[in-house]
């Protein structure tokens, strides 16, 4: 069968085709009960038909019930994740219409692993001594990243993330202690794996400086940053908006 007859689907693709998190797809990827293959860069894939295998609809609604989800599971992104929500459950600045046609213009979001990107998480990881740095981008919906090292998950939604704070602070945004801080004590990547303790956030603005997501590092050790290496995460965060910019 050729990929034209079995397209190969992101994980992003194949959850929401099953109606899952992408980060639950991941997981049964990884543990082999969906067959999946990874890519050069590392992001797993697999076929249609792997992902059709375990969808089930009453009889008689399967093929109008399977068209849909194929057609919107191998569209772009939804408009919907740059519009702001009406009640979003997340804090936000007062610009964040305006932020978020910025992050649709960027066109960065969804797009493949870049080498410009990864470097600088590596980079961010090593300087800081973290065991997890990312290039995050903030949609209304969901924290999807551009760029990561150390973490598995590919996205996880908006109302979990850190960096919607470090967002609208437009500032370095740092939590030193997760678990004692009242506004993340309760959220799940605390609660959960990869267990915060230590967030250490810089926005990551295009040429219009709209901080369209950050370029953050975590420990699972509550920790405090020394003044050099918080200086070290603003200039690659500097350098990362700069390759923004060339979008």
């Amino acid at each position: 069968m050729s990929n034209d007859e079995d397209p190969i689907l992101t994980t992003t693709a194949a959850a929401r085709l099953l109606g899952v998190a992408t980060s639950t797809v991941q997981m049964w990827m990884e543990s082999g009960a969906i067959a999946s293959w990874k890519t050069p860069g590392g992001h797993r894939r697999t076929h249609l038909s792997a992902i059709q295998g375990l969808m089930e609809s009453p009889p008689g609604q399967a093929s109008a019930t399977l068209g849909q989800a194929i057609e919107a599971a191998l569209s772009p992104v939804s408009p919907d994740e740059f519009a702001p929500r009406e009640e979003p459950g997340y804090p936000v600045a007062r610009d964040e219409a305006t932020r978020l046609v910025a992050l649709s213009a960027s066109g960065l979001v969804d797009t493949p692993a870049e080498a410009r990107f990864d470097r600088i998480v590596r980079l961010a990881a090593h300087v800081t001594g973290s065991p997890i740095a990312l290039v995050s981008l903030l949609t209304s919906t969901r924290q999807w990243f551009k760029a990561r090292v150390g973490l598995e998950a590919q996205e996880t939604p908006r109302e979990w993330a850190f960096c919607s704070h470090a967002v609208i602070d437009g500032n370095p945004f740092v939590v030193e202690d997760a678990a004692a801080d009242p506004r993340f004590r309760d959220n799940p990547l605390v609660q959960g794996d990869p267990k915060i303790r230590f967030y250490a956030g810089v926005p990551l603005r295009d040429r219009g400086g709209q901080a369209l997501g950050t370029l953050c590092v975590i420990d699972r050790e509550p920790r405090r940053l020394r003044g050099a290496e918080l200086q070290a995460l603003i200039d690659l965060a500097d350098i990362a908006s700069e390759e923004i910019a060339k979008k």
